[in-house]
Order: structure tokens, then C-alpha cells, then sequence
């Protein structure tokens, strides 16, 4: 029970001590002194009412306790109710966790009050980027959650309080044009049967991966690890994907990356055809393996291959360099490809609920807020047919 305590100080004033439960202390108390009797009855009736509130038989009783019970979660179980994390989230967690643990909380989790939250938002913009400080916030929405759906919290106090930051689509994303992408894939032709021979094994491989991520608007790590099975006879399923950081392969990011997307006949024909002639054995059923029989590293493709198609079809942009010396750099990076196979859709006019399955987007305002100013801009035309390239060839 909270009691008040009239105390005489030194200098002669008068203070009201109010003494609460408090399962912080080793006493199991805690003291908080205040100039009028007022304050103090208000603060007792707080101190009642948050105690009640507690649930009794929680186990949980700091934020660092509920830190590492949800990292075990979203590891072994999933939190709220998804699947669990990859190793690589699992780290990224664990250096947020440690961030949210590494600030002085000064009391016990049931104590938690939304003023406590805010003083913690103002804790991680002062001392980190707003980026980071978003994402470490954002965990700790989660953390209290999941905290509060299992008991050992009244209420979620987190709600509402938030870090607002740009979308990093508040510039249009750089899109290749048609012309662009008809001069990638003929540099594509022109590597896969030049003299060098070298380039030329080099390009028998590079070559279907390039025509495969411009008809398909796959991301790079899912196509890298397409497998032969899921190769039909209308186009490829997507359900995997290297792992961020190229150490393993594993599920889709999201259920929504788990898709099927129609191909034109002539990028089913080369893929298959490269999966089944030329492809190293491998464990893994992949269409793309390395000499090895591993996936290809998503640096190593874009390097070696997409950016020397930029530079062999003159898709090149003039820099200066730390020296002052002036380089030729890629134009594009091949996430764009992505972005070219969303406009050529939009342009005939695929409608928003198809994009954003085609995309595997989670949630359809990803898809708009993405390619919102294309779709104002899409002029009226036949529905998308399958095979995207095909559309762009000369009949002739």
C-alpha cells in the first residue's frame, strides 16, 4: 500500500514523502517527495491504480527482461503471430536490442508510462541518425506489443508516439527507358557471342539473368536463386531468395514475395536452356550456380556483370573522383530493371491490385508510393500481355 509522510526538512520547509510498492528496490519500496500535500495525494492514487494495474504473476520485470524475451520470440517463434526471423534479422535485432538496453529506463517494466517513451524518442535523435533511431523505435513498439499480448504489461504504452521520416522514394526513382533496356539486352547478345572466349563463357550465363530481371521485375536476390523446378511453362514461380549478407538461401522476405509471374517465350526458352545445358551441378536446383554449385553473390552480378552490359550498350554517366579525375560510372543499378518492368506495366494499364501482386508488395501503398506519379502519368492502353521484352522487339 502507498502511504504519504510528513517530513520537516532542514532548512525548515515542509515535504510530503509518498512511499509505494515498487519492485525495483531491494527494499520493495521507492520514496518520491513533493512540496504540497496535494501533489502527494495525487501521486499515491497514481501509485494504487499502477499497481493494480500490474499483472501479479508477471515474470517480467525490467525492459531488458522483456528485450531478450522478445529477441527469443521473434527467433523462435515468430512475433505476433508472423514467421521467425532469418539469422540476418536476428542480428540486426540484436544490435537494436542492445541500443534499447543500453538506456537508463530508472524503473520497472509495469512503471512504464507513454512520458517514458518520449523521453526515450528524444534519447535515440539525439544520439543517432534519425534513420537508425526510427528503426530502433520501431522494434520497441514491437517489444512492448508483445509484452502487453502475453500479460506482462496493462497497456501498450508506445502507441503513438513515433519518428516520422522521409520516404526514400520522395525523389522518382531513375527508370530505364524502353530504347535503355532494348540496348542492354543487345549488349547482352553482342557479350555472350564475342571472340574472347573467356567473355563469351562469361556471358552465356549473364546473358538469360539480364533478360530474366528485365522481363520479370524480380529483385536480384530472387532470381539469383531461382531454382529449376519452379521454371514452368508460362513463366517462374518466386518462393526464395538469398538471404541479405549472401549466406544462406531462405523464404521470401514477406508471404506477399511469394509469386508467380508470366514470361515471353524467348526469356523461358534461354533460361531453360542455360539450367538445362550449361548450368553446374549443384545440391541446390539452381538455374544460376556458380562454377562451384553455390548462388551467385548479388555484388559479383551487378559488378561483373549488369554494370559491363551499361558500359557495352554506353548507358554510362561522367563523374569526378576524389583526384578530380573524371570517370565513366553505370547509369543504372539493376534494381532498376525492377523499376522498368513496374512502368512498362503501369503504362498498359495493369490494374494497381496485379502490380502490387507482381511486385510482391505487402502492402499496396509501397506500390503507390513507389510508382504514384507513373500511374498519374499512364496514358490509356491495351492490358499488359506476358513476355514485356516481346512488346519492345522490331517486328521486322
Amino acid at each position: 500500500m502507498a502511504d504519504i509522510r510528513k517530513r520537516t526538512n532542514k532548512n525548515g520547509t515542509i515535504s510530503y514523502q509518498v512511499r509505494y510498492p515498487s519492485r525495483a528496490t531491494a527494499s520493495g519500496y521507492a520514496y518520491k517527495s513533493f512540496d504540497t500535500l496535494k501533489e502527494a495525494r495525487a501521486y499515491r492514487e497514481d501509485a494504487r491504480g499502477r499497481e493494480q494495474q500490474r499483472p501479479p504473476s508477471s515474470e517480467i520485470l525490467d525492459v531488458g527482461q522483456a528485450i531478450d524475451l522478445w529477441l527469443r520470440i521473434c527467433r523462435d517463434e515468430g512475433c505476433d503471430g508472423r514467421d521467425p526471423i532469418t539469422a540476418y534479422t536476428y542480428k540486426t535485432y540484436t544490435r537494436r536490442a542492445e541500443i534499447m538496453k543500453g538506456y537508463d529506463w530508472g524503473k520497472p517494466l509495469h512503471e512504464l508510462a507513454t512520458p517514458d517513451v518520449v523521453a526515450f524518442r528524444s534519447h535515440l535523435l539525439g544520439s543517432y541518425s534519425r534513420h537508425l533511431a526510427g528503426k530502433v523505435l520501431s522494434s520497441f513498439h514491437s517489444v512492448i506489443k508483445e509484452m502487453s499480448l502475453r500479460g506482462h504489461i496493462a497497456s501498450n504504452v508506445v502507441a503513438g508516439v513515433s519518428i516520422r521520416m522521409d520516404s526514400r522514394y520522395d525523389e522518382p526513382v531513375e527508370i530505364p527507358s524502353q530504347s535503355d533496356v532494348l540496348a542492354l539486352l543487345a549488349a547482352a547478345d553482342r557479350l555472350a557471342n564475342a571472340r574472347n572466349q573467356q567473355t563469351a563463357r562469361t556471358w552465356q550465363r549473364y546473358r538469360p539473368i539480364l533478360y530474366l530481371a528485365a522481363d520479370s521485375g524480380m529483385r536480384p536476390q530472387e532470381y539469383l536463386a531461382l531454382p529449376l523446378r519452379n521454371v514452368h511453362d508460362n513463366g517462374v514461380k518466386v518462393d526464395q531468395a538469398i538471404e541479405r549478407g549472401g549466406y544462406r538461401i531462405t523464404v521470401t522476405k514477406t508471404p506477399a514475395g511469394r509469386r508467380f509471374i508470366e514470361l515471353g517465350a524467348e526469356t523461358l526458352a534461354m533460361v531453360r536452356h542455360y539450367a538445362e545445358h550449361h548450368a553446374a551441378p549443384n545440391g541446390f536446383d539452381l538455374v544460376f550456380p556458380t562454377a562451384t554449385g553455390r548462388w551467385q553473390c548479388t555484388d559479383h552480378w551487378r559488378r561483373r556483370g549488369f554494370y559491363a552490359a551499361c558500359l557495352e550498350a554506353g548507358l554510362v554517366e561522367v563523374e569526378e573522383d576524389e583526384a578530380g579525375q573524371k570517370v565513366e560510372k553505370p547509369k543504372y543499378k539493376p534494381y532498376d530493371l525492377r523499376h522498368f518492368f513496374a512502368s512498362m506495366h503501369i503504362a498498359q494499364k495493369t490494374n494497381l491490385k496485379k502490380l502490387q501482386q507482381l511486385m510482391g508488395h505487402e502492402d499496396i501503398k509501397t506500390t503507390l508510393n513507389v510508382y504514384g506519379h507513373l500511374i498519374e502519368q499512364a496514358d490509356a492502353s491495351d492490358q499488359a500481355s506476358p513476355g514485356l521484352i516481346a512488346t519492345l522487339k522490331d517486328p521486322r
